[in-house]
């Protein structure tokens, strides 16, 4: 990889919502902790940055936050043998290699009920004073998304947002595009064709001052993101490869069925 992608910018992955529309399964837990495999959708995104250097993950929580403090405190004893010593002095020692051992994740409490700009402004303060940019994402999607080419367009646009652009099923709504410009948002068509953003986004910084105002109440893909749009500052990186969100049973059985077959399409750049 060339010199200057070699430091990677870390990622910020919302995953604060409550996934009513995955209610069966959300109300035991938040939805990017919902299981594909054995290990919770938000692993396997998580999985998908790492594959290209991203070593550092910034977590919006909100909705039942616990089940990700108890998970990611406890993920050596979850994911590895170990030798527990008891008394007076006890002791751990785990056993075998962990591939997620330079992982650095930060549990970023931002309210149960913020909505998706005010968690972004919020998380914001973990970034380190160095990151121009960062990768920004929802917990409740996998891809092939090529991250290292995706971090290589937003460099080259030099805009405030890059929107990884995808084709998916006709029911939510469109990206009008002029080339690698944005040019505004429709509600759903009546059939696909169009982009939709899939999230897998690259934020500059500037964006948190230009374009958000502190406001819990502001969701992101809103008035921050049309601000963005009409100051000519968001630009697409177009991803045709496989893609899938989890918002229901059906999209669950999907991924499930997916992993399971052993050849899980967002897995492509896993090592």
């Amino acid at each position: 990889m060339e010199q200057k992608y070699r430091r990677m910018p870390p990622v910020m992955i919302l995953c604060g919502g409550k996934g009513t529309r995955l209610r069966d399964v959300t109300e035991m837990l938040p939805k990017p902790m919902v299981p594909i495999g054995e290990q919770p959708i938000v692993w396997h995104i998580m999985k998908c940055y790492a594959a290209f250097g991203v070593r550092r993950f910034i977590l919006c929580l909100g909705y039942k936050r616990e089940a990700f403090v108890d998970y990611f405190m406890n993920y050596h004893l979850r994911t590895s043998d170990a030798t527990i010593t008891l008394g007076h002095e006890p002791s751990i020692r785990f056993h075998g290699d962990i591939s997620e051992a330079d992982w650095q994740v930060t549990l970023a409490g931002t309210g149960v009920d913020t909505m998706t700009g005010g968690r972004v402004y919020r998380a914001s303060k973990y970034l380190a004073p160095e990151d121009e940019d960062f990768f920004l994402t929802y917990g409740d999607g996998v891809a092939d998304v090529d991250i290292a080419a995706l971090y290589r367009h937003h460099l080259k646009g030099g805009k405030a947002l890059t929107i990884c652009a995808v084709h998916p099923e006709a029911r939510f709504g469109e990206m009008r595009l002029d080339g690698d410009r944005v040019c505004g948002f429709d509600e759903k068509p009546a059939q696909g064709g169009g982009y939709v953003n899939g999230g897998f986004m690259v934020v500059n910084r500037r964006f948190l001052s230009d374009f958000l105002t502190g406001d819990d109440m502001v969701f992101f893909e809103r008035e921050p993101m049309a601000k963005c749009v009409a100051a000519g500052e968001a630009q697409v990186y177009r991803h045709n490869g496989f893609w899938q969100c989890m918002d229901n049973q059906r999209e669950h059985q999907l991924l499930n069925s997916l992993w399971n077959s052993g050849a899980a399409p967002w897995t492509k750049y896993w090592k």
